[in-house]
């Protein structure tokens, strides 16, 4: 169904096109006319593709008609990029520098040559292009505008632990799993109680409740969670685990099975412990009996926790009965659904629409995602005729077993705005049950073009950010939960919705492994999910011959990633247009010189490396690079001395030996459009002068900050985290410099700093404190206590959070404490996670 994407990437090249850098190119190179007749056949045949799209399903000559003109959207767009290309390659070489005119670059003679091949290949592709629509007569298809922009809902964001008041109707449920992990076992040590019902009734919700209980919290020494999903892999889970007992970054990869085994057995004998399986589809008692027997040494009365949808699961894994979970009461479905549409109180506003809602949920029998998917989509919505669109489609007449779509979740996904549903569908890349980031997930939208111009100077973060909102707004994200205020979040999709984003996404987008027989010519974004890689190196590289026109490489699980440096030279041989090549926990100790060949491309993620020890030169030519990824990459030892000319990179993750990235040969000088950096030193950053988020993290050697980062004047987020000797935050220089210190601050968070006695004197200094909206400190046990002046000189502040800061939160408490006149007149505190009433509150 990725067909319904055509609209959307007809208008993305358009917008390409009608950008002034390629304006300017037309004119200087002699192409002007030959784009402009391409911007023409583009914008006739967008005119009826959203009528095509909707006409699709029942025909097939029309979704084939419709596969076509995308492949050649494509390849329009390919053509674009590459003029973008070597308008930025021609300014690096002729200056290095961003700022002379165009056309003195782009009439050498020396681009002769190239013009005329472009100039060819832009009459080629319009030529297919017009060929392709003399057909769309045959449709009789009618000329229509796209829906409405993204309008957010403006809620607050949700977060990972569930609120018991946020749940409803599953009280008598909870009580009675409460009931039987309290129970001791006369048997076995180990108990195992299955949580069986249907897709969407919400038993992870329910598990969630039980796990999260504080009678249950005291009952166990360790809890673990662990996502099984699909695949009950032992020695995956075993990995799993093991990371819930250690609470660790360790990624076990070198680990021998054996010692895997020994490992987790140890971890757990006499221990009363509490295991979630959630999401277990395993039929297959041996592979049970394999992980079980290692979990036998716990103390007496551990329990294990399963939920599935299969019975026969149940039976197999179960010693207490099965706890079979129903659809809600219609009350309860419609007091949900309240919930979801209105805001508090506003349903007594619309009995109309009430009455509508009612008739809509008696549809969704009972199960709470369909109820909660359908709600969030109407809570913008006011219109009646909008309410009765939902009540009466043709789609509730869909059998769900057709593809296995909810009808309710195939409503909400047709509602979305076009340019939503492809950002929605390009997220069946990760695994069901898997968490993945904001910033990594904004970094995949921009590097294949989704994320759209407002028209008001609006940064790609910032609308990456609201279309994360309102995708979490309309419940097709769920579960939040924070990394760092503010800044970073984790996310996760419904398994249910994750197969609503796999049935719009292909053929494009596909999860495979080495061993799939059949691959569409159409698919370009590609998932690896094997783990088992052929035993010979030719069988992949022969398996990679199979695959064309790929924009994305990604590998799903930590040990999936390529251990050769052939995988990627024969990717850079293939795949020419390639957008994204995520390399995550790779282990090869070099990246082919061949790498600066790839002209498209955006993103590259060689995180987790642990052998990569220097970049090729030919890096450098990666003029469209946008996001780079090398942290945890701990014995690089430098970065190539042009890393500057990369001018459009806007995201760098840094972990190096390198000690001086800004010093005397200011490599990173260029770097003009960098919006978000972590790095493991800083010692000179006062050319980054665009620079938004700036995270500093894991340095252990790092005993105070470099003055000169406090002339960072665009910064809007800092981030100082697991710093060990960090003791001053004040710089070598003091005085006067102070007043001219971050003058666009905005949040600051403070962790894991355990010599930091004291807050730094910018803060209440200079333009931070006209600025600074939230300010987080955690696991700082030195800092005891806050300025004499307080922190009433931070006018804008409007969350104060302090977390495992003994001393500190002592004196901050309400009323008694000694400095909680210094904060009392913050809107927001939270004291280890505790909401605290401040006299604003009152």
């Amino acid at each position: 169904m990725a067909e319904s994407f055509a609209f959307a990437i007809a208008d993305r090249v358009l917008g390409k096109l009608g950008s002034a850098l390629i304006q300017e190119v037309g004119l200087a190179w002699g192409v002007k006319t030959e784009l402009e007749e391409l911007n023409d056949t583009l914008s006739t045949i967008r005119a009826v593709l959203l009528d095509a799209e909707e006409k699709q399903a029942t025909s097939h000559q029309l979704r084939d008609w419709l596969g076509k003109l995308k492949d050649g959207f494509y390849d329009a767009e390919d053509i674009v990029d590459e003029f973008e290309y070597e308008a930025l390659r021609q300014k690096v070489v002729a200056s290095g520098s961003f700022k002379t005119k165009v056309c003195s670059f782009f009439s050498s003679p020396k681009s002769l040559a190239f013009n005329l091949k472009m100039g060819h290949r832009v009459k080629k592709i319009r030529g297919r292009l017009d060929k392709i629509a003399a057909d769309k007569s045959k449709f009789n298809l009618i000329e229509g505008v796209a829906n409405t922009p993204v309008v957010l809902s403006k809620r607050e964001m949700t977060h990972s632990f569930v609120r018991a008041s946020d749940v409803i109707g599953r009280d008598d449920d909870k009580e009675n799993i409460v009931g039987l992990l309290m129970q001791p076992s006369d048997t076995e040590n180990v108990s195992v109680i299955p949580i069986v019902g249907i897709g969407g009734l919400g038993k992870t919700t329910l598990a969630k409740l039980v796990y999260n209980d504080e009678r249950v919290a005291g009952q166990f020494s360790t809890k673990m969670w662990v996502c099984v999903s699909d695949e009950f892999d032992v020695e995956k889970l075993i990995k799993k685990i093991l990371k819930e007992i250690r609470k660790g970054d360790e990624s076990y990869s070198d680990f021998s099975l054996e010692q895997l085994q020994s490992h987790l057995r140890n971890a757990l004998v006499g221990e009363k412990f509490l295991l979630v399986l959630d999401d277990v589809w395993n039929t297959d008692r041996e592979k049970w009996l394999k992980l079980k027997d290692l979990l036998m040494d716990g103390a007496n009365g551990s329990k294990i926790l399963v939920t599935t949808r299969k019975k026969s699961t149940a039976s197999i894994m179960g010693t207490f009965p099965m706890q079979e979970i129903k659809g809600l009461s219609h009350d309860d479905c419609l007091s949900l659904f309240v919930k979801c549409a209105f805001m508090d109180g506003e349903d007594k506003q619309y009995p109309t629409l009430l009455k509508i809602g009612d008739q809509i949920v008696e549809k969704c029998a009972g199960v709470p995602l369909a109820v909660r998917s359908l709600g969030s989509l109407l809570y913008s919505k006011r219109g009646e005729r909008d309410w009765v669109s939902i009540r009466d489609s043709e789609i509730w007449e869909l059998e769900q077993n057709e593809d296995g779509i909810m009808a309710a979740l195939r409503l909400s996904y047709y509602d979305l705005p076009y340019h939503l549903k492809q950002c929605f569908a390009l997220c069946s890349i990760f695994p069901k049950d898997f968490q993945f980031d904001n910033v990594t997930l904004i970094s995949i939208w921009m590097a294949q073009g989704l994320i759209q111009s407002s028209g008001q100077n609006a940064r790609m973060e910032d609308i990456g950010e609201s279309y994360i909102n309102e995708l979490l707004s309309r419940s097709f994200f769920q579960d939040v939960e924070q990394l760092v205020p503010g800044v970073s979040y984790i996310l996760k999709m419904h398994d249910l919705v994750h197969d609503l984003a796999m049935y719009f996404a292909q053929p494009e987008c596909l999860t495979l492994n080495f061993h799939s027989k059949y691959i569409p010519k159409r698919v370009r974004h590609v998932a690896f999910s094997d783990t088992n890689w052929p035993k010979e190196e030719s069988e992949t590289l022969r398996f990679l011959e199979k695959l064309s026109n790929v924009h994305t490489i990604y590998f799903q699980m930590q040990d999936v990633a390529p251990r050769s440096k052939s995988f990627v030279s024969v990717c850079v041989l293939r795949f020419k247009c390639i957008r994204i090549l995520d390399l995550a926990d790779s282990n090869f100790e070099a990246l082919p010189n061949s790498i600066g060949s790839l002209k498209h491309l955006r993103y590259l993620n060689l995180c987790g490396n642990k052998r990569i020890k220097k970049l090729p030169n030919s890096i450098c030519k990666l003029y469209l690079l946008q996001t780079l990824t090398l942290s945890k990459c701990s014995k690089l030892e430098e970065f190539p001395k042009g890393i500057g000319s990369m001018i459009n990179l806007r995201m760098l993750f840094i972990t190096t030996k390198q000690r001086d990235l800004f010093g005397k040969e200011k490599r990173l000088k260029c770097l003009n459009f960098l919006q978000h950096l972590e790095i493991v030193h800083c010692l000179n950053l006062e050319s980054l002068i665009k620079l938004r988020k700036l995270i500093i993290g894991n340095c252990p050697s790092l005993v105070s900050l470099s003055h000169s980062i406090k002339l960072l004047v665009a910064l809007e987020v800092l981030v100082i985290d697991n710093c060990q000797k960090l003791e001053s935050m004040d710089g070598e220089e003091e005085g006067q410099k102070d007043i001219q210190s971050f003058g666009s601050l905005q949040i600051l968070h403070f962790g894991y700093l355990p010599q930091l006695e004291a807050l730094p004197r910018w803060l209440l200094h200079g333009p931070t404190s006209n600025t600074l909206h939230q300010l987080h400190i955690s696991n700082c046990p030195s800092l005891r206590a806050l300025p004499e002046s307080g922190l009433q000189k931070l006018v804008c502040l409007q969350k104060l959070e302090i977390e495992d800061c003994p001393e500190l939160i002592g004196r901050c408490k309400p009323e008694k404490g000694e400095d909680w006149q210094k904060i009392v007149h913050i809107p927001k505190i939270y004291l280890d996670g505790e909401k605290i009433a401040s006299l604003t509150n009152n």
